[in-house]
């Protein structure tokens, strides 16, 4: 159906599009505004980087009703999002808090047009799928070389993030929080969770294109990026890092394994053997990684075992169709449930931050989502035989993975910077995935 009213609409505007410098080049304007989006998120506020995706969104609508050959396909697991997304509008309609939900709907549908809008462009022009990637590499390589400097300069905590009570003045971590806004060490962890995967694609991508000066000069700067997700001192990137790295190594056996197997096991052993040394060799580090097993004895983690606790009685209050979206709303119903002392911006775990805003069946609807998009994207890194292909799926695979892993102890992936990268590592798996369909 919407097929067909698309159709007409193109054969209505037929006259204008042939008649159009700036239709007959939106897509060019449109991957200009995708990575604008992407750029701006390393310094811009939230509004702005909104606002620049509403603009995405809107190029893309006006491609689709006049650009001819234009039409809207979907993969399977992308049902799993319509509703998703259908349990947002029903949740937002039942909310007691209308207007605040309302404003925390108006974000969900940014993100999601975002994704509409890369995912409807890339299915066309799949050839942009490296430098769409390279981009995201880029901003992310960049935040990593201000996040290495910064280190140096130990820059003073903006607020409390770390309990320092039990500590020595030498086990003190020094806390980079880059360049993104609002300033956070957690909120630049999970940035560096979101892009790292693709600062080391490229170098991988690059080395199979035989451009081995610039591979060399991509893993450099993963090596930089890494050194400065560690510095953010945030645990749950450590956590992402861990299953990011597990991820690597696993879907690098598919080139590795059967020729170089104890070169690949030297590098494994390697790698776990110089992550053991860093960590043993630094007091502040060794100080901030033992301190996730701390469990109540860290305050930061009786914090969160708190807010736990005062989210799942919110969530058993409103199993069905949760509190509505948003953090304004979340905050408002949240006093009534909190603990003295231990206000909270969100429940600081991402599945249990969807149930209790949208309900059990958004959370169930959500996971259906990224198990359809990772199930698609393992089947072609599993099936294909194309190495550059492989890279560029399991770019977004490892991506999305790393994040899930972080969103079990955080919930800054709701924050632009890195909803951004997240829909763009999606979009990624659709088109690829739609054309392995069409090939088959």
């Amino acid at each position: 159906m919407f097929n067909s009213i698309i159709k007409f609409t193109q054969e209505k505007l037929n006259f204008l599009y042939k008649n159009s410098l700036f239709l007959q080049h939106i897509d060019k304007i449109i991957l200009l505004f995708i990575c604008a989006v992407l750029l701006t998120s390393t310094f811009m506020n939230s509004d702005s980087i909104g606002f620049l995706a509403l603009i995405t969104l809107f190029l893309t609508v006006v491609k689709i009703l006049t650009t001819p050959e234009q039409r809207l396909t979907a993969n399977r697991f992308e049902t799993w999002l319509v509703a998703y997304f259908m349990i947002v509008i029903i949740s937002l309609a039942g909310s007691t808090l209308f207007m605040y939900s309302l404003k925390g709907f108006f974000k969900t549908l940014t993100y999601l047009g975002f994704y509409f809008s890369v995912a409807q462009y890339l299915k066309y022009n799949r050839e942009k799928i490296p430098f769409l990637i390279g981009v995201i590499a880029f901003c992310t390589g960049f935040e990593g070389i201000v996040g290495f400097l910064q280190n140096f300069a130990h820059p003073e905590a903006i607020s409390t993030w770390q309990d320092t009570s039990s500590l020595n003045p030498e086990q003190v971590m020094t806390r980079i929080y880059g360049s993104l806004k609002p300033y956070n060490p957690n909120l630049l962890g999970g940035y560096f969770v979101a892009g790292l995967p693709a600062v080391f694609g490229m170098s991988a991508y690059n080395f199979i294109k035989k451009s081995y000066n610039t591979a060399i000069l991509w893993l450099v700067m993963a090596f930089i990026t890494t050194i400065a997700l560690v510095s953010t001192g945030c645990r749950g990137s450590y956590l992402a890092l861990i299953g990011m790295l597990g991820m690597m190594f696993l879907i690098s056996a598919k080139f590795l394994w059967k020729t170089y197997k104890k070169i690949y096991f030297s590098i494994a052993g390697a790698v776990v053997a110089l992550g053991t040394l860093a960590v043993m060799s630094s007091s502040s580090l060794r100080a901030r990684v033992f301190s996730i097993f701390a469990m109540r004895s860290d305050s930061s983690n009786s914090f969160r075992f708190n807010v736990y606790q005062s989210s799942l009685q919110m969530l058993k209050d409103n199993f069905l169709l949760g509190i509505g979206v948003g953090n304004q709303n979340f905050r408002e119903i949240y006093g009534l449930y909190m603990k003295t002392g231990f206000d909270a911006l969100s429940t600081y775990n991402i599945y249990l931050e969807i149930a209790v805003e949208s309900g059990i069946f958004a959370l169930i609807t959500f996971l259906g989502f990224l198990f359809g998009a990772l199930h698609k994207a393992f089947k072609i890194i599993i099936n294909s035989q194309d190495a550059q292909k492989i890279i560029l799926i399991s770019i977004a695979a490892v991506s999305i993975i790393g994040l899930m892993i972080h969103g079990i102890v955080d919930t800054v992936f709701f924050r632009p910077q890195i909803q951004f990268i997240f829909w763009a590592m999606i979009a990624v798996i659709t088109a690829v995935e739609i054309h392995a369909e069409s090939t088959n």
